[in-house]
């Protein structure tokens, strides 16, 4: 119960992410999960997958789920919060002129790139 803000929180803010710079969540809340709630790489992947699912992943979301690498509650608030802040992210940027938004992309990736290469 303790983690339901936190995950609307993490879902609030990777919509407004993924609305500003135009990517999946995936990328944005697997590493979140891995670093800031301590799931293993595959228990994130397959929330990720059980919150994102309809249509594109249900398979390989049952198949984590089914291995037990889903948290259901967490892709449920996650998701919920996904919703709200990818509506607010993505008005924002509209506002962003080309060249700034690119160069906040990215700047986005790599730093998550190198947080995913060195480490926790």
């Amino acid at each position: 119960m303790s983690n339901i803000f936190a995950y609307i929180l993490l879902g609030l803010a990777t919509g407004i992410l993924s609305g500003l710079v135009g990517i999946g969540g995936g990328i944005l809340i697997v590493p979140a999960l891995v670093f800031l709630f301590g799931f293993s790489q595959q228990q994130a992947q397959g929330t990720t997958l059980a919150l994102l699912v309809p249509p594109i992943g249900i398979l390989a979301a049952w198949t984590y789920y089914q291995h037990g690498f889903v948290n259901l509650q967490a892709a449920l608030f996650i998701a919920a919060g996904f919703i709200a802040g990818s509506f607010y992210g993505a008005r924002f940027v509209t506002g962003i002129p080309n060249p700034i938004l690119g160069k906040i992309f990215g700047v986005f990736l790599v730093l998550v790139g190198m947080k995913m290469i060195f480490g926790k």
